[in-house]
């Protein structure tokens, strides 16, 4: 169960991953960060030395090396990364990155992260992370295809449906997973769906996973508004961020929440009209002209001014650490769902509690992506697809009483959300793992 080695592959390719919990300093590395998290809930939660110890260093950690024949005819060696946490409560779990700034650092941290991630939810799976140290944006379509495949060569020993199913993350979509899903396919001689998730419905992904993580930071913003008696319909929203997460998310709170987005912004600036925008519109002039700025019917704003407009709920769905000490004081939302990974400092947490926000974490508010990957992986282990309504109403189960369980832990622990979604995580991996035993 517990295997520590760290092995090297020479003359393969590849990398993995799916989540990012990385409220990162510039002091700590994203390791550092990730174990002195885990050390806060363990000390909450008193727990001993033996499962700390445990949880300190990832089961198994590989690198490899990835020649691929680039357009031009020339060979060039990439480095991959893929890191498995832990599995104790089930197969690895975690996105694949492709990024000029990988590094095994930052995937043992992702790695970690998506540990508690999972375990959060409640989902029986474990965590994982990969990366492939690439600019995409400088390789043609044709060169992302052979490292893809060279890198899901690379790792196909040590991925598989019931031992470790990667995903999408940064600069890696549908397209990739469906590449890795037939080059792992093609190497056992059938076909095999449940190896990786985040697929093109049409070959075997999930209806729903589009706007899934989207879906989740609305229903668990919901539920927080119920806890603090905030009247969802009408309730005012600023979105930091008008990509998929953040458009999605405007969409649904505005058309099935009742709730009134008033601003939203992208890289180039931000917009705002306290009587609401139309969030159709605005997604059409994104579209059009590539910035929602061009937008007629609202005011231009800056990121920054978006961030503390008087509003009920600010979803961060951008940036990291766009929340600091510098600004967490002028901050007037009662809710903050963190849809981005990381936008909230440490020091930044700690005003915010003490001022009484309820800050929803993005390890839960943006873990929709993870449910519904779950979802489809369980889906192609059976062969089956479920209607788009039973997805949709399984996710709202799910987050909802993940929410509830983490909102339970912060009034247990008089902690803030943050630290209470991990102890919950840490709880429930490290009964895992004593009830599972070590073995030999």
């Amino acid at each position: 169960m517990f295997n520590n080695n760290t092995y090297k592959y020479s003359n393969f390719i590849c990398f993995d991953a799916e989540l990012t919990n990385s409220n990162f300093t510039q002091k700590s590395t994203p390791w550092e960060m990730a174990l002195q998290q885990l050390k806060k809930a363990a000390d909450l939660l008193n727990l001993e030395e033996d499962i700390r110890e445990i949880l300190s260093h990832p089961q198994r950690e590989v690198q490899v090396s990835l020649p691929v024949r680039m357009d031009n005819g020339k060979i060039k060696v990439f480095i991959g990364y893929r890191v498995q946490h832990n599995n104790a409560r089930g197969p690895y779990k975690g996105g694949i990155r492709y990024h000029p700034n990988v590094s095994l650092d930052e995937v043992r941290a992702l790695a970690m992260w998506m540990t508690w991630k999972t375990a959060v939810l409640d989902l029986p799976l474990g965590g994982a992370k990969g990366g492939i140290v690439c600019d995409p944006k400088t390789l043609s379509q044709g060169e992302i295809e052979r490292l893809t495949r060279r890198y899901a060569y690379a790792i196909s020993g040590i991925i598989g449906p019931y031992e470790d199913v990667p995903a999408p993350d940064v600069y890696t979509g549908p397209q990739h997973m469906a590449w890795i899903m037939d080059t792992y396919s093609i190497l056992k001689g059938h076909l095999e769906p449940g190896v990786i998730t985040g697929k093109p419905v049409e070959v075997g992904g999930s209806l729903g996973r589009n706007d899934s993580t989207s879906r989740g930071v609305a229903i668990v913003v919901a539920e927080a508004a119920r806890k603090l008696n905030i009247n969802i319909k009408g309730a005012t929203v600023a979105i930091q961020g008008f990509g998929n997460v953040g458009s999605n998310a405007a969409i649904i709170m505005a058309k099935e929440y009742g709730m009134k987005v008033v601003a939203v912004s992208d890289s180039k600036g931000g917009i705002y009209n306290k009587n609401g925008l139309n969030v159709d519109k605005v997604l059409a002039e994104k579209e059009k002209s590539g910035t929602v700025t061009t937008y007629k019917d609202a005011e231009k704003i800056t990121n920054d001014e978006l961030l503390t407009l008087d509003v009920d709920v600010l979803v961060p769905a951008a940036l990291e650490q766009v929340i600091t000490k510098d600004n967490a004081e002028k901050i007037k939302a009662k809710i903050i769902g963190e849809g981005a990974n990381g936008p909230t400092t440490p020091e930044a947490d700690e005003i915010l509690y003490q001022k009484g926000t309820m800050v929803i974490p993005d390890i839960l508010a943006n873990s929709g992506g993870v449910t519904v990957s779950y979802f489809e992986w369980v889906q192609n282990l059976e062969r089956l697809q479920w209607p788009l309504e039973q997805v949709n109403k399984m996710l709202e189960q799910k987050m909802v009483k993940a929410f509830n369980d983490v909102y339970e832990a912060s009034k247990k622990y008089k902690t803030d959300m943050r630290t209470a979604a991990l102890t919950v995580a840490v709880s429930r991996v490290s009964q895992a793992i004593k009830l599972r035993g070590i073995w030999p």
